[in-house]
């Protein structure tokens, strides 16, 4: 693949605030990523045999709850495995650094910790839906 094909590749991934981006050419593939920056605290993160630093979700005041957002897009999942029980439900008592749930983002399963001490309120999204930067997770209430 000539580097101008992968300029142009990279010049399109920033203009659509894609984070990463496979291209199949000639029998070869070539995957670009690109860091987007994140006012967050990250964890390390270990899938297999990968490494990733993953920002931590992102948190909200809002009156009498802090609402967790996602810190990518990915599909969210509640639990570790399909018949696993869930990482979190409502009414649970949860620390800062509990595991809240994972979102699958790049084929990297990336668990979101919490970032408070409190109680899951309400769990804003269901199992498998796709999420984006920002969107609501959870509730915890202090």
């Amino acid at each position: 693949m000539k580097e101008l094909n992968i300029r142009k590749y990279a010049e399109l991934m920033k203009e659509l605030d894609l984070s990463g981006l496979e291209i199949t050419e000639d029998n070869k593939v070539v995957r670009l990523e690109r860091n987007i920056p994140v006012v967050a605290k990250e964890q390390i993160v270990v899938s297999g045999n990968t490494v990733q630093a993953v920002p931590a979700g992102q948190t909200e005041e809002k009156g009498d709850y802090i609402s967790v957002k996602s810190p990518m897009v990915g599909v969210f999942y509640v639990a570790p495995a399909e018949n696993a029980e869930a990482f979190v439900k409502p009414g649970d008592k949860v620390e800062k650094g509990k595991t809240l749930c994972i979102i699958e983002s790049m084929k990297l399963m990336n668990e979101i910790p919490a970032d408070v001490d409190g109680v899951i309120e309400k769990v804003c999204v269901t199992n498998g839906q796709v999420v984006e930067y920002g969107s609501e997770l959870f509730r915890i209430r202090r």
